[in-house]
């Protein structure tokens, strides 16, 4: 069976948006949540392990991603993310519930983690370790992977992300995970997606409001202070050793992050490593869950 034929559509309201999403499966809930630049089929293959382990698993089109809503104004920074994971937890579940996420999905669910921890029975994240915008001061390797974060600051960003039918996007992910032959269906869904008016600017506007303090909304101070707070949820960590976004370099101590125990297990994979190695990643996560 190719992993994601089985997805079922559904959408909920939550903070005060109408969040589309795929599912597979019946039981205790997963919630997945993408990145950039990505869908929530990235989790395609985790979504059908885990449906035939027991789980439902739900994985939202992110905030700015059609068919989700995309206020064009925002707000898009990380806090924003925490807020919708809370709302899409409450909507969704009466019980905690388990967080996987990939890239910003990470952020998102550490921030929910931190913020309401009674809420979460386990955490999953890949790709982007909690506390890393440390590394954007200190770790000049860093800075240069991470040249396209400043680049979309720049107001002709959404013209040469575009340009020559997104072939941005293209080169993001070949430098990102170098050596993985991603499926050419799925480079052609994510271009498909980023055509959907509003989708572009928005996803563009998660590095503009979460970088510039000029675009950081006031309601969501107090969620922002405490991002850096420990995360009192068990968690499961997993990067990429060749990944060409976030270097693995970035996790050494990320295990002060967190009050509670912690696996980590770096891969000889990209960024995209859940797409990669989807056996390996499947069986770390089948391992920690049944833990």
């Amino acid at each position: 069976m190719q992993p994601g034929t089985d997805f079922k559509m559904a959408a909920v309201q939550a903070n005060g948006l109408n969040f589309s999403f795929i599912e597979m499966g019946q039981g205790p809930l997963i919630l997945a949540l993408h990145g950039f630049p990505d869908l929530p089929r990235t989790f395609r293959c985790q979504m059908a392990f885990l449906a035939a382990a027991g789980y439902r698993v739900v994985a939202p089109f992110m905030r700015g991603y059609f068919p989700t809503d995309a206020p064009p104004d925002g707000p898009y920074e990380s806090a924003a993310l925490v807020q919708d994971v809370l709302a899409l937890i409450d909507a969704l579940s009466q019980k905690p519930v388990i967080l996987l996420g990939h890239d910003w999905g990470a952020q998102a669910a550490y921030g929910a983690a931190i913020m309401a921890p009674h809420k979460i029975s386990k955490l999953i994240t890949m790709a982007v370790p909690p506390g890393l915008s440390g590394s954007f001061i200190t770790n000049p390797n860093q800075q240069r992977r991470s040249w396209y974060m400043y680049f979309f600051q720049m107001p002709f960003a959404e013209k040469a992300v575009a340009w020559d039918d997104f072939a941005f996007l293209e080169r993001l992910w070949q430098d990102w995970s170098p050596g993985w032959q991603y499926p050419a269906e799925e480079m052609a869904a994510l271009k498909a997606a980023f055509q959907k008016p509003g989708v572009l600017q928005a996803a563009l506007n998660y590095y503009r409001h979460s970088l510039n303090p000029a675009n950081h909304r006031p309601g969501l101070s107090y969620i922002r202070e405490h991002l850096g707070d420990p995360i009192s949820v068990p968690a499961l960590y997993i990067h990429g050793a060749q990944d060409g976004c976030i270097g693995v370099e970035t996790t050494k101590g990320m295990e002060t992050a967190f009050s509670k125990k912690v696996e980590k297990k770096i891969l000889g994979d990209g960024h995209f490593v859940h797409q990669e190695k989807p056996e390996e990643v499947n069986r770390f996560i089948g391992a920690f869950l049944k833990e």
